[in-house]
């Protein structure tokens, strides 16, 4: 069964900092493309940032470049997204998907709000 499980959401002032993880379990993680997106309300969702298989190749949302960092541990078949300045705007629901041989997964999200 496949799985993805997002953490490390919350509450955050403005110019802070947060991490997420994505632990995936019942595919073959290495295989997989990993990308975050958000869906902020009324808006639709979004591409943060994405992960080649191997980690070599990542991109980023225009408003996410310099302050997002999309990184993956192979070995632990996690994902992690690191989030710095953050801003009101960030404010979403992010989610984690998995995208390979097999087709595209997605997470249940996980909540960050920014505000102070």
């Amino acid at each position: 069964q496949v799985q993805l499980v997002e953490s490390g959401g919350g509450l955050v002032q403005p110019g802070g900092s947060l991490r997420l993880s994505c632990a995936a379990s019942g595919f073959i993680f290495s295989r997989y493309d990993m990308s975050w997106y958000r869906q902020a309300p009324g808006k639709e969702r979004e591409l943060v940032a994405r992960s080649t298989s191997t980690g070599c190749g990542t991109n980023y949302g225009v408003s996410m470049k310099g302050r997002f960092t999309i990184s993956r541990d192979n070995d632990k078949n996690t994902v992690y997204l690191t989030m710095n300045s953050l801003e009101p705007e960030d404010t979403a629901v992010y989610y984690c998907k998995a995208a390979g041989p097999r087709g595209e997964y997605w997470g249940q999200g996980t909540r960050v709000t920014v505000s102070s």
